[in-house]
């Protein structure tokens, strides 16, 4: 077998196979026995038709097209193997020469990784290094967190008064702008807390004060920044009947109320908890900040082709991803389409450029895992696989609803592009020193 490789622009190449006659009389021969497989001939058992006979019944031209279909996908396959050839999509494969008792030879054009020359990236990650923000957690901020496990267990207190700010509420209410009913501006038993922010200011100045069992019916302006745009900024007419006012009574803020949140010893050990829970995840954000502005510079100063099929792939990920946000919210897709007046095909536009970044992002923590020799061992996937699994209530729950071989390989992605951040962060501190 001949093979030659020729390099194209775009980070595409184009194969050239040659198979010698008797290299192609193999694929020819296999073809005809597969063929002969549905003949029935008077004396011979499927499959033992002899090869002439089979040719003379089927046609020369159809054991023809059948061996070139094996050959084409056994040969292509083998060159990519033995050339270590990274390729990427499907193959246009076009045939140049084929006869019986000649060469066959075939064309595979077909687009690759590209090869890629990164920028100084330890330079870049020393400079970087210098714009990591100091992250610290501010008294309001564990106060803030505490209100919010006060709020976790408030209890609701059903009172016969009117309603007022800080009272939880239950509401019916529909609205109409320019003489039209707007399925927007309506709700059935609407749950909110007064004053926190639930409705439009306008409209809750209208409902506070309200008994339970009344009704009322006002008129306000709709806010200039309202998501239907069609209704910003006018007038609306509402009717609305108050369901239900309950007090919101909230414990106190004492060490009682620590050793019922936990296993705290008092108040002051449940604070520096939250204090401690709240740098992490601020330190955890500034880390990812930092390597997503890092592998975005570097990506930004590389050179490289990038392939359009690996744009192409990366968006048509992203429409997963989004499919898969806009079911977990309970919506039909084509539904959220039709709010957001977008159309499938409108998409690929909008995310080409976020998709391209990414593309670029993968490219360049592929190619410093491969200059810094960066491996994952088995080990090491099995381990994180095991952390996965364990989240499951049994290894058949785990099979039915996992792809083991895709959960390996984003296990080994994920792994690989951490270590490639950690060297990133290593060398920026090396470089430093």
């Amino acid at each position: 077998m001949k093979i030659d490789i020729n390099k194209l622009p775009k980070s595409e190449i184009e194969l050239t196979i040659e198979l010698s006659p008797e290299e192609w009389q193999e694929y020819f021969d296999e073809a005809a026995k597969e063929l002969s497989q549905g003949l029935k001939v008077e004396g011979f058992r499927p499959g033992h038709v002899p090869a002439k006979m089979v040719e003379d019944r089927i046609g020369t031209t159809k054991i023809l097209e059948e061996a070139a279909h094996h050959c084409v996908q056994h040969c292509y396959v083998q060159v990519i193997m033995e050339k270590a050839i990274e390729a990427i999509g499907r193959p246009e494969i076009s045939v140049l020469k084929i006869a019986k008792d000649n060469a066959f030879i075939f064309k595979a054009k077909v687009a690759v990784l590209p090869e890629i020359k990164l920028p100084d990236w330890k330079k870049i990650a020393e400079q970087m290094q210098k714009e990591k923000k100091e992250v610290f957690v501010q008294e309001s901020e564990i106060e803030k967190s505490m209100d919010w496990l006060r709020n976790s267990r408030a209890k609701y207190i059903t009172v016969p008064r009117p309603a007022q700010a800080g009272d939880r509420v239950e509401i019916d209410f529909e609205g109409e702008s320019e003489g039209k009913k707007r399925d927007e501006l309506g709700s059935k038993n609407h749950p909110a807390v007064l004053g926190k922010g639930f409705f439009m200011p306008d409209f809750e100045k209208n409902i506070v004060g309200m008994k339970q069992g009344e009704e009322r019916e006002f008129e306000i302006d709709l806010p200039d920044d309202l998501k239907q745009k069609d209704l910003a900024g006018k007038k609306a007419s509402f009717k609305a009947k108050m369901n239900l006012i309950q007090e919101v009574q909230l414990p106190e803020t004492n060490d009682e109320f620590a050793r019922s949140v936990g296993n705290f010893k008092d108040l002051a050990a449940l604070k520096d908890s939250l204090k401690e829970g709240l740098l992490m995840e601020k330190q955890n954000q500034e880390k990812d900040r930092w390597r997503t502005e890092v592998a975005n510079k570097i990506a930004e100063e590389m050179e490289a082709e990038i392939p359009e099929v690996l744009i192409e792939g990366e968006i048509g990920r992203m429409k997963e991803e989004l499919r898969a946000k806009v079911k977990q919210v309970g919506l039909e897709y084509e539904q959220y389409l039709e709010r957001i007046g977008k159309r499938e095909e409108d998409l690929a536009g909008d995310f080409k450029k976020i998709a391209e970044q990414r593309v670029k992002v993968f490219l360049v923590l592929r190619q410093i895992a491969k200059e810094e020799n960066i491996e994952v061992s088995e080990e090491e996937i099995s381990k994180e696989i095991s952390k996965a699994l364990a989240h499951f209530k049994s290894p058949e729950q785990a099979q039915k609803e996992i792809d083991i071989e895709r959960l390996k390989e984003y296990t080994k992605d994920a792994l690989k592009n951490e270590k490639v951040f950690q060297r990133l962060e290593n060398k920026s501190k090396e470089n430093k020193s």
